[in-house]
């Protein structure tokens, strides 16, 4: 078997290069093909580790964490949009699939829901923002908060590490970062949506915040910024 292997190989390679040294992305900006890079680095090969989405918006599309289900990971998604979260009871039958919002208050907010679900968010001045002849929002609903802490203490299995988690919620990604318990749960990475400016870097609000909890930016894509735990 190994030697047929062996002869089986070149041929392969010659015929099929982008099947045999691709690898297919599914986020928006490549940023698994990012957080590829690093577990290759950080863990030993085939590692199957354990992700936390949260604003997971779709199983495929525009998604950090599908790569990696494919190979074997599994993790929690967290989407407030119903008709979005019924595609991961589905398609994510080795994850925990949550259908919640995030956030500090106690007190519901309004959800804008766009005909691009992508765009779905909390944030009534982004959304008026983004509304054009391509974009309109189509519903206004009423959804209650639970703190990033709460959602890992119900759900986290326990003894589980936190390889990376993914934060895009349109506009209230710091509120995120701010529910969380850091004392009892510091993912290895973080991804989270945010425009910085890296001539004004020290001003930014979310790299000030995660460098306070330990972290270092490490990396960035035009949307997303990564940060690794260093302490």
């Amino acid at each position: 078997m190994k030697r047929l292997k062996q002869l089986i190989r070149p041929l392969a390679e010659a015929l099929f290069p982008f099947y045999i040294f691709g690898h297919k992305s599914y986020s928006q900006d490549g940023e698994d093909m990012l957080l590829r890079a690093f577990m290759e680095i950080e863990y030993p090969k085939n590692h199957k580790g354990f992700y936390v989405d949260i604003g997971a918006h779709h199983p495929l599309r525009f998604s950090n964490t599908a790569y990696f289900y494919k190979k074997g990971w599994h993790g929690i998604n967290v989407e407030p949009t119903p008709s979005q979260i019924k595609k991961f009871y589905s398609s994510r039958k080795r994850d925990i699939n949550i259908n919640a919002a995030v956030g500090i208050s106690n007190e519901p907010l309004t959800f804008y829901l766009f005909n691009e679900p992508a765009l779905n968010s909390f944030d009534k001045e982004l959304s008026l923002s983004r509304e054009n002849d391509k974009y309109k929002i189509i519903d206004k609903i009423e959804i209650p908060l639970e703190k990033l802490s709460s959602i890992l203490d119900k759900n986290l299995p326990e003894g589980t590490e936190i390889t990376f988690m993914t934060i895009d919620v349109e506009g209230v990604d710091f509120e995120i970062l701010d529910s969380n318990d850091w004392q009892k749960y510091k993912p290895k990475l973080i991804l989270i949506e945010d425009d910085i400016d890296f001539e004004n870097i020290i001003q930014n609000k979310i790299y000030n915040y995660l460098k306070d909890k330990g972290y270092q930016l490490v990396g960035k894509t035009l949307r997303t910024s990564i940060y690794k735990r260093i302490n």
